[in-house]
């Protein structure tokens, strides 16, 4: 049985695509940080929903470049369920960002079908800030297929990896 008296360490979870990680998924990231001892930045490997652009490994190294300055973070692949991979770090929160009511209505569903497979994860949703309240990886991803800059939006080696494919074979970008 744990001592009572050594606090268990706060673990969060955010799972996303994260294709590509833009400044709006790092202010969420940063914000978690600051509010648990440890927070796992979980990048699905496939998915039913999205077929992403990146590798999931080059969504991980993009994302584990852009969090070096914080020391509660960690970067990793993962696929199996949300509430299980939550299950296998001990985690007991999954952390989601919000940026319109849009996002809340799928979030909302997702937490509930989450709650029913693991009632002890629960979820917090951490508001966009206003200045990335419009951001989203599908429309970083339009305007870069289009030759439109993205830098004020994602991180630089991001968008470097952008231009790269823009300038690399030709194949298109989703």
């Amino acid at each position: 049985m744990a001592d009572a008296n050594i606090p268990r360490a706060r673990v969060a979870l955010c799972p996303g695509t994260y294709d590509p990680v833009t400044y709006g998924h790092l202010d969420i990231i940063e914000r978690a940080a600051r509010i648990f001892d440890q927070v796992v930045v979980a990048v699905v490997e496939g998915g039913v929903r999205k077929h992403p652009m990146f590798t999931s490994a080059e969504r991980r190294d993009f994302v584990r470049e852009s969090v070096t300055h914080l020391d509660n973070v960690q970067v990793q692949v993962f696929d199996t369920l949300v509430t299980e991979h939550a299950r296998a770090l001990g985690a007991a929160v999954v952390v989601k960002g919000l940026r319109a009511i849009s996002d809340f209505d799928y979030e909302f569903q997702m937490a509930q079908i989450n709650r029913h497979l693991a009632p002890e994860v629960e979820t917090v949703y951490l508001p966009a800030s206003p200045h990335y309240s419009f951001l989203s990886s599908s429309g970083v991803r339009e305007v870069a297929a289009w030759g439109g800059s993205v830098d004020d939006w994602v991180p630089p080696h991001v968008a470097e990896a952008f231009r790269a494919r823009r300038e690399g074979p030709r194949s298109p970008v989703h």
